[in-house]
């Protein structure tokens, strides 16, 4: 359907409905945000599903409290949305390419988990 690569939170606000009181509250790497992208993505682009990543993939900008490799992956269906932490200690390269494949994964399990809670009927 289509895609925001959302760097800023001015991004985040405008483009996938994050409120601003969420980065506020719970900073743009968070469990939190993470969900509102995902459920902004799914919305704006009227998908089932939506997948979203926000996090610190390096060489710099971590802090104590969030440091390079926290990332944060969320997962937004209709039946709920699912949220991963991952704390990586590898380069920039390598923590986006984990980052891509622990998000594929994330999505292939929601899949999986709302295709047996509502098993379709083939005639």
């Amino acid at each position: 359907m289509g895609g925001i690569i959302a760097y800023s939170d001015d991004i985040k606000i405008r483009h996938l409905g994050v409120r601003k009181s969420t980065i506020q509250k719970h900073g743009a790497v968070s469990k939190q945000t993470a969900v509102a992208m995902a459920k902004g993505a799914r919305k704006k682009f009227g998908a089932d599903y939506a997948v979203s990543a926000t996090g610190i993939a390096g060489p710099g900008g971590g802090t104590k409290e969030k440091p390079v490799g926290l990332i944060y992956i969320a997962v937004s269906g209709p039946k709920g949305d699912a949220c991963r932490r991952l704390d990586l200690a590898t380069g920039r390269n390598a923590n986006r390419q984990r980052t891509v494949s622990e998000a594929l994964s994330l999505l292939y399990e929601c899949l999986t988990k709302d295709a047996l809670a509502s098993p379709r009927k083939f005639k």
